[in-house]
């Protein structure tokens, strides 16, 4: 199993990304797909999930009301749009996959996301 995510660069102040992650040799709707990041001598934050029966759950307060994951089945692909960035949102995220009765999590390799002016 292979999630490859995408869409992270370097963005000013305020400005907005959307990441991609798409898996190999699974269906995002039969796993619940999570957002995570983590900066440099911080925890592992999740940012958000989306269970596989559907909907949206668990956005963190840090994020909340700027961040808004969202899925798209025909192109078995999860987005994360990230709006109104802020310098404190500089860091490596990652999507998972994690199985909703083996509760084993597949990782993705991470995209640095850089808000800088």
């Amino acid at each position: 199993v292979k999630l490859v995510e995408s869409g992270g660069g370097l963005v000013q102040p305020g400005g907005s990304l959307t990441l991609s992650c798409v898996p190999s040799e699974l269906t995002i709707t039969t796993y619940e797909m999570r957002w995570y990041r983590q900066s440099p001598g911080k925890e592992r934050e999740l940012l958000v999930a989306l269970p596989h029966t559907g909907g949206v759950k668990d956005y963190a307060d840090s994020v909340k009301g700027r961040f808004f994951a969202s899925k798209e089945i025909s192109e078995n692909t999860v987005y994360l749009q990230m709006n109104s960035l802020r310098p404190e949102d500089t860091a490596v995220y990652y999507c998972s996959a994690l199985g909703p009765i083996s509760r084993w999590e597949f990782w993705g390799q991470g995209t640095q996301v850089t808000v800088s002016s």
